[in-house]
């Protein structure tokens, strides 16, 4: 990277860190400190064995309902933009990711799942693709920057025929959601089969995520006609093995623009809101977690990989002790007869003096001769033949026991040590991000 680049980078970041709200800002560090091409956790994890993902930016919200339920009308005021086609007519008939980002755009199936790779998994079920599409909004309203709301088809009963198989589809996306709103409405199929059949699955899986609404509770009429429509959805879902829990809950709302008339029952629009706040709050706290988690797994990691390197080191060390020692015993007898050789010249007496040399030779003859002696003379070949096994027997333990295990170079210790004091600093600057994330709500005067 050029330094003009480099340049141009910085002044795009601080640019947008103006623009960012805090916990934008917090989820972008959190996941570039995952992705960065030079000195990314993943990167980094790999090297040492170990599978780290980067965290989410955004919570995905999935709506669910029967037909004409409303999910469409809720995005588009949750978003503060007419985004999602409302109307009967206009009913959703497959699968729309709506995001925020720069610029107003639709993207098909193909280019949503680029945008999502996360949700690359949906190729497999058929015919989804063909279906699916991401609507792109620049709306800041609420906290729509750190939400993707996934609206699913309408559900009906009876001789409807999907393109797919929307049941095991919207399951799935039940899986990998941070919320799963239901929406019943009081004029439609508020008791589909198909949508209670879906919600039980979910709610046997995921019960903490789901929430409940009775959507478009102004044109339920008056509050006793409400009562009755209420007590209906919630005596059919009470039927379900696992949804007739206790402190059951199913807040009113409405869209109130869509009328224009004023509704006597309650609306408890905004609960829905706190709810996705809630989610926001709770993915910071996990993401920040599992940013302090990662990097202690990195620093044990590379700490173990240091510690073994020394084991290993001092492992070699004795295994190059016990392969000598063998070595030496293998070639101690054929250099006691090369030395008997030598000895029975007269090279060796020339060298050493007369006198000294000739003592020399002497001992070592008696000894060979002492040797062989304790071995009768018809039995010394043999002696010979097993001396020679013995000496190749002891060569090639010494060959087993004096193997060394690898040992790491200067330049992977050098590495290993770069890499924790790396972690160490992403520790401290997302405490730092803590930090921020906590003054939010209690202030800095209460934040060590």
């Amino acid at each position: 990277m050029t330094r003009r680049t480099r340049s141009a980078t910085a002044a795009a970041s601080s640019t947008e860190n103006v623009t960012l709200s805090t916990n934008e800002r917090i989820l972008r560090d959190c996941h570039s400190f995952y992705i960065d091409e030079d000195r990314g956790l993943i990167g980094i994890a790999q090297q040492l064995g170990l599978t780290l993902f980067a965290p989410k930016k955004k919570i995905n919200v999935l709506l669910i309902g029967n037909h004409s339920a409303g999910k469409s009308s809720f995005i588009n005021w949750y978003v503060g933009e007419h985004v999602q086609k409302t109307g009967v007519a206009m009913e959703t008939q497959g699968f729309t990711f709506v995001t925020s980002g720069k610029k107003r755009e639709s993207l098909t199936g193909n280019a949503t799942l680029h945008l999502y790779p996360h949700f690359d998994e949906l190729r497999k079920h058929r015919g989804v693709v063909e279906y699916l599409t991401t609507e792109i909004s620049t709306s800041k309203e609420n906290k729509f920057s750190l939400v993707t709301f996934v609206d699913t088809p309408g559900l009906v009963d009876g001789d409807m025929i999907y393109a797919f198989n929307v049941d095991d589809t919207i399951l799935w996306l039940g899986d990998v959601a941070d919320l799963i709103f239901v929406f019943f409405d009081p004029i439609g199929q508020a008791l589909c089969k198909r949508t209670l059949n879906i919600v039980e699955k979910l709610n046997s899986k995921h019960p903490d995520r789901i929430r409940f609404y009775l959507s478009k509770a102004d044109t339920a009429g008056t509050e006793s006609d409400r009562q009755r429509v209420m007590m209906q959805i919630v005596q059919e879902l009470c039927k379900r093995p696992g949804l007739n829990k206790a402190a059951f809950e199913m807040p009113t709302i409405y869209i109130p623009t869509l009328t224009g008339k004023t509704a006597k029952c309650e609306n408890q629009l905004e609960n829905t809101a706190k709810e996705i706040s809630k989610a926001i709050d709770q993915m910071i706290q996990t993401t920040l977690n599992a940013l302090e988690k990662d990097c202690q797994a990195i620093a044990s990691l590379a700490q173990k990989k240091k510690e073994k390197d020394q084991a290993d080191r001092a492992f070699n060390w004795k295994a190059r002790f016990r392969g000598l020692v063998f070595y030496s015993l293998a070639f101690f007898f054929p250099l006691m007869l090369l030395l008997s050789l030598l000895t029975s010249g007269v090279g060796i007496v020339e060298m050493l003096g007369y006198e000294q040399g000739k003592e020399v030779a002497e001992q070592l003859q008696n000894f060979i001769e002492g040797l062989f002696g304790l071995v009768p003379e018809r039995y010394q070949v043999g002696f010979l033949v097993c001396q020679a096994a013995l000496c190749v027997l002891l060569f090639l333990l010494g060959r087993c026991v004096s193997k060394t295990r690898p040992t790491l170079s200067k330049r992977s210790k050098r590495s290993l040590e770069e890499i924790r004091d790396y972690v160490e600093d992403i520790g401290k600057r997302k405490k730092a991000l803590y930090k921020e994330y906590l003054e939010q709500s209690v202030g800095s005067e209460f934040v060590s």
